[in-house]
């Protein structure tokens, strides 16, 4: 039985980090997607391209070289994993991830990838469109003031220095341009288990989601 699963769900939601237990639970191919449109936001951004300027950002797109290895992305050799999780690039990636041009060469490299390997895809529209087939789909969500909570604390922990209320001011903001976008917005696709993790510890998320799987596995059967 082929196994891909699909995660989404809005920002800080801890979508990566079930999605990397359940990888090593099932031995699947972990894609974190948003480290993708993250990616392609870090270039830009230092490459000073704003998100109107579509040729720029395609030909930036032509230049980026992405592969993983393990839980890091690696672009055009480097690795910049520990880039990614700054505000600065959480502040500006939903402008860049609502750019067409953008997805859809993204878009392509996931499923390719998909095709050729089990895998866990997290992001806004894996169930929606990159994997409109998965086995398994599910739709992690939480309330923005926890989100914020958790995305805090995690940032507190690698030494970054924030302030909580700017957090939540901005999963508040990324959470309406998330859902509100014209191209590939974030909604539950009908065929979702939603999971609110508000209440949840990540083990029990991670189990809940285990059970639906295995219960499949076993009845040879897909969601």
């Amino acid at each position: 039985m082929k196994i891909n699963v699909a995660i989404d769900g809005p920002a800080g939601a801890g979508k990566s980090t079930i999605a990397k237990i359940l990888a090593a639970r099932f031995n699947l191919m972990y894609i974190n997607t948003g480290s993708m449109y993250r990616a392609v936001t870090l270039y830009a951004l230092e490459n000073k391209i704003v998100p109107e300027n579509i040729s720029e950002i395609c030909s930036l797109l032509h230049n980026l070289d992405m592969h993983f290895q393990g839980d890091n992305l690696i672009v055009n050799a480097e690795d910049i994993t520990d880039k990614l999780t700054i505000p600065y690039i959480s502040q500006n990636v939903s402008s860049y991830a609502a750019i067409p041009e953008v997805r859809e060469r993204l878009v392509e490299l996931q499923r390719n990838i998909a095709k050729k390997y089990d895998v866990v895809m997290d992001g806004r529209d894996i169930g929606t469109v990159v994997l409109k087939d998965a086995s398994f789909k599910f739709f992690l969500t939480a309330a923005p003031e926890e989100r914020a909570k958790r995305r805090y604390e995690e940032l507190l922990n690698k030494g970054i220095e924030v302030n909580y209320q700017d957090i939540l001011n901005d999963i508040i903001k990324r959470d309406y341009m998330d859902s509100h976008r014209e191209v590939d917005p974030l909604r539950k696709a009908e065929d979702a288990i939603e999971i609110d993790s508000s209440f949840l510890s990540i083990e029990e998320v991670v189990d809940e989601m285990s059970k639906i799987i295995n219960r499949a596995i076993s009845e040879g059967s897909e969601m």
